[in-house]
């Protein structure tokens, strides 16, 4: 595989994705009130522990994954439809589904998995959007 070929600028954008997506996602404005009583977590747990290690191992991890789904949309005849149906189906059909698998045996409810399944389908779209338009 020829990594030059890899936009890196693209993999970095699409990385970032994932924090605005979450950000938004995981707000009181969407899913915070559902995901936090799910955790049993309160505002103040919240704002305990380092969270410049939180924030930068996530951003890591983002990183990690961009690259690796650039790498699997590393060809001339990769389209913005394509980067979008290659996240749905990482995001959904590997993630989300490994998330459940986790989730039952942790005895998770119906809900905790949908928040987060449904939170890496689309980071997962949105990232492939990026990397198929942005070739």
């Amino acid at each position: 595989m020829d990594l030059s070929t890899i936009n890196w600028l693209a993999v970095i954008v699409a990385a970032l994705s994932t924090f605005v997506l979450g950000g938004l996602w995981y707000s009181t404005v969407l899913f915070g009130k559902s995901w936090m009583k799910e955790n049993n977590l309160t505002a103040e747990d919240l704002q305990q522990g380092n969270m410049a290690k939180i924030f930068g191992l996530s951003f890591l991890w983002s990183l990690v994954m961009a690259a690796n789904l650039a790498m699997f949309l590393n060809d001339e005849q990769t389209t913005v439809l394509w980067g979008a149906t290659a996240g749905f189906l990482a995001g959904f059909g590997w993630v989300a589904m490994a998330i459940f698998i986790i989730g039952l045996f942790e005895r998770r409810s119906l809900k905790y998995l949908l928040i987060h399944a449904g939170y890496v389908t689309i980071s997962f779209v949105v990232m492939g959007i990026i990397l198929g338009a942005w070739r």
